[in-house]
């Protein structure tokens, strides 16, 4: 059951693969608002209305219960909470969950049929599920699903994200979020923050920190006032573009690490030339929790530094003092603070044992083969328990004067903003400038045809791009992409936030849409004309 996710296009490596299993006979269910590519070889494609998961996956849980279709042996032996859970659900009739979701009820009653059914089935879900004001609820509904079916701990099944670069496993593993330290170790945990200042000889501050979405009010309240960032452009790729530049804007002193002069290092004080991943040595942890060995295979052009080499130099500069380590010496470094990477190493990983396939975490200790599937026997907290969400409508919904909702994602020619693949000879050819999604019918009421300049307009700002009309999206609906900085969706998009991840909820915003030189001026001091430089940047 594949949920709010395009892998062809977004995931193209993970999108075959799973293309492939289609073809061998896997039976396939599209949850997604638009006729992706694998929904034309899908058994079912529920076409539900963005933002609205939460009530389908309730729904799902609804008809699995009446049905008796749930595993009564794993809900017993292994979670809790399925009576609060039944509750919960009670009222999320497939009649009810058709007329939120803007589906066929009997579609709904059939993929349940069909997952609960399944010897094994798993759930892949990707940005359309979490990035919503809802997401964590979106992701914790779906989790119940594959709770109560007993598709958790099994081969061919799990609720499995697909991660939207290469290395976001190894980042959030490597303690990239405010609570954590690496490993998950919570910052929250005395004893284990002071292992980690005995191994790093040093006192670490007992608070959270802050979420990358958190820092930019920050910023304008004056509680950020400087900004050390590598890798990211968010005035290309974070929502409500204005809001964002306000809040560089506001900083004391910021300094971007990048390979290329994106949108954001224009605002910098500080600019440092970064090495790309060929230049570099290391490891990536893919989605399958994975530790993979990468090597260097070119020469960074003069002057560019590896990021450890920059962040051992500023904080031996500011008064802690650090020795380099090669990429070997910093994960033996990893391994011996991590319990989960404990028995990894780059040794091991160019061995022969297991070189070319890498190691799953958890790998404790260097005889451990690594952990294929999670949750086998137990879960991490001994049982698991079921959680409760209720649906609750987007952030901002579509009124008279916004009529449309504009989803927005990627394209398969093209990767996040263009800092690399914008410089790659061919792919403009392929997918080179910006462009909406609308339905036929909507194009049809507004006198727009396919390959007209279009203005679209939120309450944040307006932007003009080339109207692709065709049925992909329902009437009411609307797509866009947000990698071309001719038309950028985000200066449109809007920052609410989901209350635990902070993840923007870039799958829904109002907009209206005109035909270029039609426009009523909706938009206001917001406008923008998305023109405001070079395709630069890295990450959504």
């Amino acid at each position: 059951m594949l949920v709010g996710s395009n892998p062809e296009e977004a995931h193209p490596v993970i999108g075959m693969q799973l293309r492939a299993a289609v073809e061998r006979g896997c039976r396939l269910i599209v949850v997604d608002p638009r006729d992706i590519g694998l929904a034309a070889q899908a058994d079912i494609h529920l076409k539900l209305r963005p933002g609205t998961n939460v009530a389908f996956a309730n729904g799902m849980v609804n008809v699995i219960l009446k049905e008796g279709l749930f595993d009564e042996q794993f809900v017993r032996n292994r979670t809790e909470g399925s009576r609060v859970l039944a509750a919960t659900v009670e009222d999320y009739t497939p009649a009810r969950v058709a007329d939120i979701c803007g589906i066929d009820q009997r579609d709904l009653v059939a993929a349940a049929k069909m997952y609960a059914s399944a010897g094994a089935a798993a759930i892949v879900y990707c940005l359309g599920v979490t990035e919503h004001s809802t997401g964590t609820d979106g992701v914790m509904a779906l989790s119940n699903i594959a709770m109560l079916t007993g598709n958790l701990g099994r081969p061919g099944g799990g609720v499995n994200p697909l991660r939207g670069q290469n290395n976001v496993q190894g980042a959030c593993d490597m303690g990239a979020g405010p609570d954590d330290l690496p490993g998950y170790q919570k910052i929250a945990d005395p004893e284990a923050v002071r292992r980690f200042e005995r191994a790093w000889g040093t006192s670490l501050p007992r608070g959270r920190g802050l979420k990358a979405t958190e820092c930019f009010p920050a910023m304008v309240e004056g509680r950020v006032r400087g900004l050390f960032l590598f890798g990211e452009d968010p005035v290309r790729t974070d929502p409500d573009t204005h809001h964002v530049i306000r809040a560089l804007e506001a900083l004391e002193f910021l300094v971007v690490d990048d390979l290329f002069l994106t949108e954001t290092a224009k605002y910098a004080d500080v600019v440092l030339p970064g090495r790309s991943y060929a230049e570099k040595e290391g490891t990536f942890t893919n989605t399958e929790r994975r530790v993979q060995r990468v090597r260097k295979a070119v020469e960074g052009p003069a002057g560019a530094r590896l990021d450890t080499d920059i962040f051992t130099e500023v904080m031996n500069r500011m008064g802690c003092a650090q020795p380099h380590l090669d990429a070997a010496a910093l994960m033996d470094e990893i391994a011996s603070v991590t319990p989960s990477y404990g028995g990894m190493s780059h040794a091991r990983l160019d061995g022969d044992e297991v070189a070319g396939r890498g190691l799953q975490w958890p790998c404790p200790h260097a005889d451990h083969p690594g952990t294929p599937i999670l949750h086998v026997s137990e879960f991490a907290q001994g049982v698991g328990s079921f959680s409760t969400p209720d649906y609750l409508p987007s952030a901002e919904l579509p009124d008279g004067e916004y009529p449309l909702v504009m989803m927005t994602g990627r394209v398969l020619a093209q990767y996040n903003a263009r800092a690399m693949t914008g410089r790659t000879e061919g792919l403009d050819e392929i997918s080179g400038s910006s462009f909406i999604e609308l339905n036929e019918v909507d194009a049809e009421a507004r006198g727009i045809a396919d390959g007209d300049r279009v203005s679209v307009a939120s309450r944040r700002g307006r932007i003009e791009t080339t109207a692709r009309v065709s049925r992909k999206t329902n009437p009411g609906q609307t797509w866009m992409p947000f990698h071309f900085q001719d038309g950028n969706s985000n200066w449109l998009t809007i920052a609410a936030l989901d209350r635990v991840s902070k993840a923007p909820e870039y799958k829904v915003c109002a907009v209206q849409v005109e035909k270029a030189g039609d426009a009523s001026g909706a938009g206001g001091e917001g406008e923008s004309d998305g023109l405001s430089g070079a395709d630069d940047g890295m990450e959504e």
